[in-house]
Order: structure tokens, then sequence, then C-alpha cells
């Protein structure tokens, strides 16, 4: 019993210390960096991807490319476009390769989006499950002004929220 409230106590002053904390996912052999170019409360991500992640998007992520994961952790966002562009720009496009967590059945990825903060402009997309492997969504997210935009997501019974920077 003395150790139970030992490993307890022990436990709680870890967590009150402000040291830093493990992340809720193993990383595998890259290291995990955040990047500066995140805003709001998403970080632009590279590296090591969460287990759950991989799963998710049928072991076939690709590896070479910044990321961004939702909250809750349900979705990310791999940025084949990096920098995101505002407008509708070409060569390159914007792409993001969406990703979710909970099983897609069938249903379509539903995208609102409009800059922190404010509630105009707005966007607003869908798209279907139809690629794979995996429960991946394929997007090309342009929005008409630069700046850091909100997306709220949907699909199935699932959603999440995503903040995305773009100039």
């Amino acid at each position: 019993m003395r150790a139970a409230v030992a490993t307890i106590t022990s436990l709680l002053l870890i967590a009150c210390s402000g040291q830093a904390r493990p992340t809720p996912w193993s990383t595998p052999a890259a290291t995990l960096t955040a990047g500066a170019a995140g805003c709001g409360s998403t970080a632009v991500l590279r590296g090591g991807i969460p287990d759950w992640l991989e799963t998710a998007g049928g072991y076939n992520n690709p590896t070479f490319l910044r990321y961004v994961i939702g909250h809750p952790a349900l979705v990310a966002g791999f940025l084949f476009s990096d920098p995101l562009r505002a407008g509708h720009p070409e060569n390159p496009s914007n792409k993001v390769l969406w990703v979710v967590r909970m099983p897609r059945d069938g249903s379509p990825l539903t995208i609102d989006g409009h800059p922190l903060g404010a509630t105009a402009p707005t966007v607003h997309e869908t798209r279907p499950a139809d690629s794979g492997p995996g429960e991946i969504y394929p997007d090309g997210v342009d929005v008409p002004s630069a700046g850091c935009w909100q997306f709220d997501l949907r699909w199935a019974h699932s959603q999440a929220q995503v903040e995305l920077n773009y100039i």
C-alpha cells in the first residue's frame, strides 16, 4: 500500500512540476519537431507520427511531409503544399491529405472554414470517401485571403478542428 501511495505521489509531483510531459504517441526513429508555420492551437510537425495515424493512413502515409494534428486528435493533415497559399494557386496547388482516426463508414468529409476569430469569409467543401488505403481524403483547401484559418471537419460520427496558416 505504501508503495502505491509513493508511486501516485511521485507521479503527481512530476505532473505538477512543469517538467515536459511525454507525448501522447510514440515517435518512430525520426525526430518529432514543431515548426513555426502553425497558427491558432495547431502546430505544424515533422518527423515520427502517432501510431493511430500510421494505422489510419493504411501504413502508406507520406514520411517526408510536414503535418498537423487536429483537436481532438481525431484527424491529421499532411501538407503537400508547404506553405499553403491564399487564392487559387497553381503549380503547385494547395493539397492536404486528411487522415481520420475514426472509421469513415463510407461518409464524406465535410470541411467548413473561416479566418480564426472571424465569421467571414467562409469556405465549404465536401470530399467523398473514395480514396485509400486507409481512412483518407485528398483535398485542395483554397481560401480567399491570407492568415490563420480555422477548419471544422466532420465525417461519419466524428468531428475535429484544425487551424492552418495561409500566406
